[in-house]
C-alpha cells in the first residue's frame, strides 16, 4: 500500500536525466544540515530580487541534493537559499538557477491548486517537534500554495496562512522571495528559539526535486528529516487575534406544495482566530456558511453499509490532523473508518425521512463551533472542538433534527525526539430529546481512546497500537434499534448475539496491534491484528461500518528506487488478510499483490489483483439480519495507466473486474479521463465511470409473513448499468482571481429478476442449495428496478482581492430523479429527461474581509 501527502506526489513523477556536475560555490554545503539565522536590521523589499542589504549578509545554502531520481544525487542545475528574520517576520530568499529559462514550466492556477509547474517550498516546523509544521510554496507566476503537516508528513490542504511571496523569472533562471509572518507560525515561548527547516525545489520538465537539507526516501518520516535554524533571538509576540466577517446573501429554491419557490435571504457571520499564547490558538466560527463547498459525488448505495463523503467544509478541514484518530487502519485496509467524522456535524436531518417533507431542511443549522489548538508546556499537543446545532423541524413542528453538542478532546504526548508518542482521545454527543425523537436517537454517546507508537532500531522499526471505548445511551426502543442495525446484527438467528430489547444503553472496545519495517531502501512489511466487540457503537459522531470483527493483516512492500534503462521508478506490494467475527465465524481470506511502475517515457503502469474468499468463509452482513451465506471465491483483477505529467494532453485509464458466485456474479468498471492544459491559465478535464454489474446474490429484501411472523430473506439477480460523466473546468486570470466549473450527470438502472430467499441451509457447498424459490407471487412476480438519476453542477468565481480577504460568486444546480423501474430509454434519451428535470439553482454571494490586532 503506498500513501504520500501531496507535496510528495510529486515523486510519483520523476524521471532520470543525465546530469552534468556544476561547481558547487562557497556556502552552506551539503553535509551541513543547521545554521544561525540572520536578523534583518532593515526588511528587504520583496520584489524577488537579491539587492538588500540582509541578503548581501546572509550566508548562503549550496548544498542542495538531488531527492529523485536519484537519491544524494548532484543535481542538475544549481539552487541557492538565504534565511534572515526580524522580530516579526521570517524572510527567505531563494535563486534557482536555470541554464534554459525558456523551459522553466509556469501554469497559473487558483491558490492551492497543484499544477505541474515548477515550484519552491519552504518548510518551517516552528514548535522544532519534529512531527508537525508548515509549508509555504510558490511558482515562478506567483501562485502559492500553503499546507500544515501533522504526523511527520501527513498534509493539511485547508490551512490557509496569510504571508506573501514575490517572484521572477529572469536569464538567470527564477527567484522567489518570502515574507513569512511571525504570526502565522506556532512556537514555545522564550528567549531564544530554533527552528526546524527544509528548502525543497521541484523541476518540472525533469520531474526531478532537490531540497536542503537531503531529504532521504530510504528514511522513515518528513518532518524529522528537517535541518536547524538557530539562534532566533526576541521575537515579539504573535499578534492576538484575526478576525474574517463575512456577508453572505443566498437565493435558493424552497420546495411548496408540487414545485418550488425561490427563497433570498442575507446574513452575516465570521471566523475568529485568537491566540491564547504564542502555542495556543483559538479558532472559532459564528453562523457558518458553507455555500461556496462542491456538491457531494451522486452515488446509488445498494450493499448494508453507509456511504462516508468527503469533507470539504474548512473550518472542519483546517487542522483535522490534530483529531484524526483511526479505527483497526492499517497498510492492508483502511478505509475511513474513526472516532471523528466531521460530516456528522451539520449533517442532513436524520428523522427527516420519518417526520420531514420536501419542505424541510436538507441540513442542520450549525449555530457555532470552536477549536483550542497547540501545544502545551511539556510539550503536550492539545486539540478541543466543540459544536452546537440547531433544533430543526418538519410540519406540525415536528422534530426531525434535535439540539446537539458535539465534543472532541485529543491529547498527544511525543517523546525521544518524536520516534514515540503516546495519546488520548475522547468525544461525546448529547441531544435535547423530546417524545417524537427520544426513541430513534441516542440521547448520549461517549468514546474515549488511547493511542501509541515508537520507533525501534535506528528507526526503521515502528510498533503501534490502540484501545477504544465506547457507550451510548437512550431510551430502549434506540438502543434496539442500535442493536439491529446493519452495523451490529445482534438478531442473526445463527449468530452468537441475542437482542435485549429492555437496554437503555450500549458499550463496546476496538484493540489493534500492529509491528513492521518502516524504513530501509528496498523492503518494508507491517503485520497488524485488530479487534471490536458486537456492542462496539461510534456512529454519533465517529464513522463505523461494521462491529463484531476481527482480522490478522500482513503487508510486505518492495521499492526499487534507483531508475535503469527500463523504469524510473518501481513498487511491488503484497498483501494476505483475513477476518473473523468475534464468535469466530471465518468472513473473509484473501490475497493480493499490486505492481506500479513509472516507465521511461514518464508513464505510469499500474496492475494488480485480489482472490478472495479463499477456503470456507460466510457472509454475516448480506442477508442484513438473516443467517451467515456460504460465499464463493471471487477474483478481482485490474489495471491502470497514467499519461506524462509534462504534456498538455494526460491521459488515464482504469479498468477494474470482479467475478464470484462461481461465475455467476460479474462486474467491470471502466473509468478513462482526460487532462488538457489549454494554456498556461486554463486547464479542463473531462471523466467517465462505466459500470456494468451482474449481481446474483443481491440483496432485495426482509418480509415477514404477517401470520407466522416468519421472516424471510431474500436475494435477487440483478442487471445493473451505472454511467457517471464528470467535467472541471479551470481559468485563472490572475494568482488570485480565479473560475471553477463541476458538472456531474448521473444515471444507474437496473431490474431485478429470480427472486430467492435462502433455504434452510445457506452454508452449503453447492450454491443451488443456499436458496429456495419464493411461494408469495408477490414478491416474486415483478420485482421491478429503479432508474436513478441525479445531476449536480458548480460555478465558483473567487478573488482574493486582499490578503486574507475573499469575494466568492456561486452558482449551483441539481436536479434528481428515482423511479422503480429501469424503463427502455437508453442513456442518451435518460440523460435527456434528466435535463427535462426542474432545475433547482441556488445563487450565493460571500465577502469576507481579514482583520488583525
Amino acid at each position: 500500500m503506498l500513501q504520500l501527502p501531496a507535496l510528495l506526489l510529486a515523486l510519483q513523477v520523476s524521471q532520470v536525466a543525465s546530469t552534468v556536475p556544476m561547481p558547487r560555490p562557497e556556502g552552506i554545503p551539503a553535509s551541513i544540515s543547521s545554521l544561525n539565522a540572520v536578523r534583518a536590521d532593515q526588511p528587504p523589499v520583496l520584489d524577488g530580487k537579491d539587492d538588500d542589504v540582509i541578503w548581501g549578509e546572509a550566508p548562503r545554502i549550496t548544498g542542495f541534493r538531488e531527492v529523485r531520481p536519484s537519491e544524494d544525487a548532484e543535481p542538475r542545475q544549481r539552487t541557492e537559499a538565504r534565511i534572515a528574520y526580524d522580530a516579526r517576520n521570517l524572510y527567505v530568499f531563494v535563486r534557482a538557477w536555470d541554464t534554459a529559462p525558456d523551459s522553466i514550466v509556469r501554469l497559473l492556477s487558483r491558490r492551492d491548486v497543484q499544477t505541474a509547474s515548477d515550484q519552491i517550498i519552504v518548510m518551517v516546523d516552528s514548535y522544532h517537534d519534529r512531527r508537525t509544521g508548515y509549508e509555504f510554496a510558490v511558482n515562478p507566476v506567483g501562485v502559492k500554495s500553503d499546507y500544515a503537516i501533522y504526523d511527520d508528513g501527513n498534509e493539511d490542504g485547508a490551512w490557509d496562512g496569510v504571508w506573501d511571496a514575490a517572484t521572477q523569472v529572469d536569464s538567470l533562471g527564477w527567484t522567489a522571495e518570502y515574507r513569512i509572518p511571525l504570526s502565522q507560525l506556532r512556537y514555545p515561548s522564550g528567549k531564544s528559539r530554533t527552528f526546524g527547516i527544509l528548502i525543497w525545489r521541484n523541476i518540472q520538465r525533469y520531474t526531478s526535486q532537490v531540497s536542503w537539507p537531503l531529504y532521504r526516501q530510504s528514511k522513515t518520516g518528513f518532518v524529522s528529516q528537517f535541518g536547524e535554524l538557530h539562534g532566533l533571538t526576541d521575537l515579539a509576540p504573535p499578534r492576538r487575534a484575526e478576525f474574517t466577517p463575512y456577508l453572505v446573501g443566498k437565493s435558493e429554491p424552497i420546495a411548496k406544495g408540487d414545485g418550488f419557490e425561490r427563497h433570498e435571504g442575507a446574513n452575516v457571520g465570521g471566523d475568529l482566530k485568537y491566540s491564547l499564547a504564542s502555542n495556543l490558538t483559538l479558532n472559532a466560527t459564528i453562523n457558518p456558511d458553507f455555500g461556496q463547498v462542491e456538491a457531494d459525488p451522486a452515488v446509488l448505495n445498494l450493499s448494508a453499509f453507509e456511504t462516508q463523503f468527503e469533507e470539504r467544509r474548512p473550518f472542519f478541514v483546517e487542522g483535522r490532523g490534530l483529531f484524526d484518530f483511526r479505527v483497526n487502519c492499517n497498510q492492508v485496509n483502511c478505509n475511513g473508518e474513526g472516532l471523528f467524522y466531521s460530516r456528522r456535524i451539520g449533517r442532513a436531518p436524520q428523522l427527516g425521512d420519518l417526520y420531514g417533507d420536501a419542505a424541510s431542511p436538507r441540513a442542520t443549522t450549525i449555530l457555532g463551533a470552536a477549536k483550542l489548538t497547540g501545544r502545551l508546556p511539556g510539550g503536550i499537543g492539545l486539540g478541543v472542538l466543540d459544536a452546537v446545532t440547531d433544533h430543526e423541524t418538519g410540519p406540525g413542528k415536528a422534530t426531525i433534527e434535535p439540539t446537539t453538542n458535539y465534543a472532541v478532546v485529543r491529547l498527544t504526548r511525543d517523546h525521544d525526539q518524536g520516534n514515540g508518542s503516546v495519546g488520548v482521545m475522547f468525544t461525546s454527543v448529547n441531544r435535547s430529546l423530546d417524545r417524537l425523537s427520544r426513541p430513534e436517537l441516542h440521547d448520549q454517546a461517549y468514546v474515549g481512546a488511547i493511542d501509541f507508537r515508537q520507533r525501534l532500531f535506528g528507526n526503521r522499526y515502528e510498533v503501534g497500537g490502540a484501545i477504544d471505548l465506547s457507550h451510548v445511551g437512550g431510551s430502549p426502543t434506540a438502543i434496539y434499534q442500535t442493536q439491529t442495525s446493519n452495523v451490529h446484527l445482534y438478531q442473526r438467528p445463527d449468530g452468537a448475539l441475542r437482542v435485549d430489547s429492555s437496554r437503555t444503553s450500549l458499550g463496546g472496545d476496538a484493540e489493534e496491534i500492529r509491528f513492521g519495517k518502516v524504513g530501509g531502501n528496498r523492503l518494508k512489511f507491517e503485520s497488524s491484528y485488530s479487534r471490536r466487540s458486537p456492542g462496539f457503537e461510534i456512529n454519533d459522531l465517529g464513522f463505523l461500518l461494521q462491529a463484531d470483527q476481527q482480522s490478522w493483516s500482513n503487508w510486505a512492500g518492495l521499492r526499487f528506487n534507483e531508475p535503469n534503462g527500463v523504469y524510473q521508478r518501481l513498487m511491488w506490494n503484497f498483501n494476505w488478510w483475513q477476518r473473523w467475527s468475534i464468535a469466530g465465524l471465518p468472513t473473509e481470506r484473501a490475497a493480493n499483490t499490486n505492481l506500479h511502475m513509472q516507465v521511461n517515457s514518464r508513464w505510469w503502469v499500474h496492475a494488480g489483483g485480489t482472490v478472495g474468499q479463499l477456503g470456507s468463509t460466510f457472509c454475516d452482513r448480506c442477508a442484513r439480519g438473516g443467517p451467515a451465506l456460504r460465499q464463493d471465491r471471487y477474483l478481482a483483477p485490474w489495471m491502470g495507466i497514467e499519461g506524462d505529467q509534462r504534456k498538455a494532453l494526460v491521459p488515464y485509464m482504469w479498468i477494474n473486474y470482479n467475478r464470484g458466485d462461481g461465475g455467476r456474479s460479474r462486474r467491470i468498471n471502466l473509468n478513462p479521463q482526460l487532462d488538457y492544459k489549454v494554456s498556461s491559465r486554463f486547464t479542463t478535464s473531462l471523466s467517465l465511470d462505466w459500470t456494468r454489474n451482474r449481481d446474483d446474490s443481491q440483496f432485495f429484501g426482509t418480509f415477514v409473513d404477517s401470520v407466522t411472523s416468519v421472516a424471510s430473506y431474500t436475494f435477487a439477480h440483478l442487471e445493473q448499468t451505472t454511467v457517471g460523466l464528470t467535467w472541471r473546468l479551470d481559468y485563472t486570470f490572475t494568482p488570485t482571481t480565479s473560475l471553477q466549473l463541476y458538472a456531474q450527470p448521473f444515471i444507474s438502472k437496473g431490474t431485478y429478476s429470480r427472486v430467492r430467499e435462502l433455504s434452510a441451509t445457506p452454508r452449503a457447498s453447492r450454491y443451488e442449495d443456499r436458496f429456495q424459490p419464493v411461494t408469495d407471487p408477490d414478491i416474486a412476480g415483478n420485482p421491478g428496478g429503479f432508474n436513478y438519476k441525479q445531476f449536480n453542477s458548480n460555478a465558483v468565481f473567487r478573488w482574493e482581492y486582499r490578503p486574507g480577504s475573499t469575494l466568492f460568486l456561486v452558482w449551483s444546480q441539481g436536479r434528481t430523479d428515482n423511479t422503480g423501474l429501469e424503463g427502455n430509454r437508453n442513456f442518451g434519451g435518460d440523460l435527456k429527461d434528466l435535463f427535462s428535470l426542474p432545475a433547482q439553482n441556488t445563487f450565493l454571494v460571500k465577502m469576507s474581509y481579514w482583520l488583525t490586532w
